[in-house]
């Protein structure tokens, strides 16, 4: 019977990793003075043997569920959406929430073993990434703290033992490109997300996918690359126009990509979509608040929340889960934005200048 009490678990973890038993109780709560070679040893010994602590054990078998949701701006359209999945999710499984914003992409603590222990401490069970970076240091720092990770959208994905999830961001890129080749457009555009994002680089390859299928060059002095944000499109469309080459239409992989596009377009008295044609991605509400209303490849950000939300209970449960990579299915839906091309499109010289619409004749 003694072989099965915590004691002599953490001296099984000591001699897996070649360490004494203090070490590994310092790595447990998170203190710094523990080498970066010897912290690793010890998280993958701890997780080998699937430890949890008394006060993991205890929290688990009697505290409600407490799941930390860590996001970008929470203006953002898409998060918003993400988070109304989780959140509905989490009222009718008891389960709390606590939300948090990132000032980047990156997860809010380079020191996976602080940051690991400040959840702990805090009695987080799970922990779901919005659209950002986390290591697979972070992550073995989570798990030896029993803490449950979900990624959705992340730009990078450093293991695979790891749930993720997203969208069908391949098909969705590639369907919203066949759309503007159907349309008899054969110069587009893309300006997408972060290099090195999965997500972006996704969306970019099937793009890449539907023009050689049509048999058509891309061109890479109309792809621009940028954070998903309006500036993107805004600085993206400013630049091609400076080219004096503008595309027909453009692709961009994000709504809110889409819309710094229109915004910069009206500025510039390109009409949209008589002179260009626009497609976004997401299909967040924002779609139907623009003029004319975007036409975007619509994720389904609620139900990717909600996956999200059940996946990490699931996990803290020690249940199973049916994949460690999910995609739900995306829809282009068609709008007002996109048109067959109608001749070259005007960009007035001083348009192209100064940014700004020529002004009326009288």
């Amino acid at each position: 019977m003694a072989t099965n009490t915590p004691k002599l678990t953490l001296r099984q973890i000591a001699a897996d990793a070649g360490v004494s038993v203090p070490t590994v109780s310092k790595v447990l709560n998170g203190r710094a003075d523990v080498a970066e070679s010897t912290r690793r040893r010890v998280t993958s010994a701890i997780r080998a043997r699937g430890y949890a602590s008394p006060q993991q054990r205890r929290r688990a078998a009697t505290a409600p569920a407490l799941v930390d949701l860590v996001t970008d701006l929470l203006t953002s359209a898409y998060s918003v959406e993400v988070m109304r999945g989780i959140v509905d999710v989490a009222a009718s499984e008891g389960v709390e929430v606590v939300i948090s914003t990132l000032s980047s992409r990156q997860a809010p603590s380079t020191d996976g073993a602080v940051w690991a222990q400040r959840l702990s401490a805090a009695g987080r069970r799970g922990l779901i990434l919005v659209a950002s970076e986390v290591d697979a240091t972070q992550l073995d720092e989570l798990r030896a703290h029993g803490i449950s990770v979900v990624l959705i959208d992340p730009f990078s994905t450093p293991q695979d033992d790891v749930v993720t999830l997203g969208s069908t961001n391949w098909a969705g890129g590639r369907a919203a490109v066949d759309h503007l080749i159907s349309l008899g457009h054969r110069r587009i555009g893309y300006l997408g997300g972060p290099l090195g994002a999965d997500c972006a680089s996704a969306r970019l390859h099937g793009y890449h996918a539907a023009l050689a299928d049509a048999g058509i060059t891309a061109d890479p002095a109309v792809i621009r690359h940028g954070p998903f944000e309006s500036a993107t499109g805004t600085e993206g469309l400013a630049a091609l126009c400076d080219t004096g080459d503008l595309p027909t239409a453009i692709f961009a992989a994000s709504d809110s990509i889409a819309i710094g596009v229109m915004t910069e377009a009206h500025r510039r008295g390109i009409r949209v979509p008589d002179d260009l044609s626009v497609v976004g991605f997401d299909g967040t509400p924002l779609v139907d608040q623009t003029v004319p209303r975007l036409t975007s490849v619509a994720q389904p950000l609620f139900e990717i929340g909600a996956t999200a939300l059940r996946t990490v209970l699931r996990l803290t449960r020690d249940e199973p889960v049916e994949s460690m990579h999910i995609e739900l299915a995306t829809k282009l839906v068609v709008r007002e934005s996109t048109a067959p091309p109608r001749g070259k499109p005007r960009v007035h010289p001083a348009a192209r200048r100064s940014g700004s619409a020529p002004e009326k004749q009288a």
